[in-house]
């Protein structure tokens, strides 16, 4: 039977874990993260799920100890498997499989390697993205790929949505690939690194909606940090105001595009931006609660607001 360590977490963690299991693979150890309680839990548990199924299951604050590694090599694993696991990996690991380590990276690579990359791709405009399983070298995101499979990003997508699509798409990914993995035949090709790049980190200041930019590009950083995630925010008149969900309108600029502004039109919020084009805001909140043009508080009313 074969044999795997396997790191984890996350909905595309879920979703490969249930592959591998289905697929008759032995999982003597996993290793997953203890939840935030901060965090919002859009994905499946992990840990629940190993639970279920009568899995060895840790959560370290880190597995790079000679101690956590000496166990990994005592389970004798095959292969390591690595699917949206949030820490790196130290070299050490890589070498605890007699037959490799491989990771699952929710991009098509080599195109966003590093971190956020579904969120990313949407910020970037992108109309598609995609899982990759490839093997693990010290240099994160840039071992031989083995699989990779395509998903849609549509104009209004949320990084939720997107997200998802990614998760079938690794799930896919590794069912049809482990047979030949296991076999010995799987097909692999390098990745050329100069036809894609890296990405950072993204934390909640990054939803910060700066004004000088399109309409297309303001509508692409809602959708990408829109919830279960911190979300798109501006402040007028001393008021932060929560920007949850937008569309490109058809019309243009009611007011220009010499100073972005934010008005109320036909029950509607709207935002003119500064290629002339104009965002319909469908839902904008403050203090977590929805604001219409109807109820308006005080700070809002005079209008157009400049947008800045």
């Amino acid at each position: 039977m074969t044999r795997a360590v396997v790191f984890a977490y996350s909905e595309v963690g879920c979703r490969c874990v249930r592959e591998l299991l289905a697929q008759g693979v032995e999982i003597p150890l996993l290793f997953t993260h203890a939840d935030d309680p901060g965090e919002n839990q859009w994905f499946g548990s992990v840990r629940q799920l190993a639970e279920a199924h009568g899995l060895r299951v840790e959560t370290p604050a880190t597995p790079n100890t000679p101690q956590w590694i000496a166990t990994g090599l005592a389970a004798k694993p095959d292969f390591l498997f690595s699917f949206y696991y949030r820490y790196m990996l130290e070299k050490a690991w890589l070498g605890v499989a007699g037959r490799g380590a491989l990771n699952m990276h929710g991009s098509l690579l080599p195109k966003y390697r590093g971190r956020a990359p579904v969120h990313w791709a949407i910020l970037n405009g992108e109309s598609v993205t995609g899982a990759s399983l490839h093997y693990m070298l010290e240099k994160p995101d840039a071992g031989a790929l083995v699989d990779q499979q395509s998903v849609p990003i549509l104009e209004n997508d949320t990084a939720l949505e997107v997200s998802l699509k990614v998760a079938e798409a690794a799930r896919q990914v590794l069912r049809r690939s482990l047979p030949a993995l296991v076999s010995g035949s799987a097909q692999v090709r390098p990745l050329d690194l100069s036809a894609g790049s890296y990405f950072g980190r993204r934390t909640p200041e990054d939803g910060r909606i700066d004004w000088r930019c399109t309409a297309r590009a303001v509508h692409d950083l809602v959708r990408a940090v829109a919830a279960p995630f911190p979300g798109a925010f501006t402040e007028v008149n001393g008021c932060r105001l929560a920007v949850l969900e937008t569309r490109v309108d058809a019309q243009p600029a009611k007011y220009g595009s010499s100073a972005p502004c934010l008005y109320a039109a036909d029950g509607k919020w709207f935002a003119d931006c500064v290629d002339g084009r104009r965002l319909w805001i469908v839902q904008l909140a403050i203090e977590g609660k929805l604001v219409t043009p109807v109820r308006a508080p005080p700070a809002l009313a005079k209008q157009p607001l400049a947008l800045g």
